[in-house]
């Protein structure tokens, strides 16, 4: 008896894997369709800068494998080049220092975003270009709705596109 329910144990167990598996993989094509990406993000980093009052500038790294965030690999950046307000100076700094190390840069990203919208987008565009990483993964800046001129939803941009991307339905996507 105590077999026989060890065995449904581990089958239960092993059904609440699959579907876990499945619906990861679900979100993920999901969103690979939506941001017309070549292949599934596997891994996606998320870059964001904070200070205090103009102050204390840092920046913090976030990591996602296959939906599941990854705290070991969080990282926060404190900003040492710039002594000014300047977020874009921040995020050229916090992207040169993680992306700059030639090999020992790896692994990269499949989805890297920036938060901060098209500014902080076409800076990390020049950022990669320049560290001659262009198309080695993808890159889209996200940012904050603004409800004073009726937006409803956060905005995700591009490269190479002018408007921001809808998530219509997929509101989960742009929430995760």
């Amino acid at each position: 008896r105590i077999v026989h329910l060890a065995g449904q144990n581990a089958a239960n167990d092993l059904d609440r894997f699959r579907t876990a598996i499945a619906e990861q993989t679900d979100r993920l094509r999901r969103l690979q369709r939506r941001l017309h990406l070549p292949s599934l993000p596997r891994r996606i980093e998320c870059f964001d800068n904070s200070n205090i009052s103009g102050t204390q500038a840092v920046a913090a790294m976030v990591v996602f494998e296959k939906t599941r965030a990854k705290t070991s690999l969080y990282r926060k950046y404190r900003i040492k080049t710039v002594s000014e307000h300047d977020d874009y100076a921040y995020m050229k700094e916090v992207l040169e220092r993680r992306f700059g190390k030639g090999e020992d840069s790896k692994p990269y990203p499949d989805l890297l975003i920036v938060d901060g919208g098209k500014g902080q987008l076409n800076i990390a565009l020049a950022v990669i270009k320049d560290l001659s990483l262009a198309g080695k993964f993808e890159i889209i800046g996200i940012a904050k709705k603004d409800m004073a001129k009726g937006e409803l939803r956060d905005k995700i941009f591009m490269p190479a596109r002018a408007n921001p991307l809808g998530f219509g339905r997929d509101g989960d996507l742009l929430l995760f």
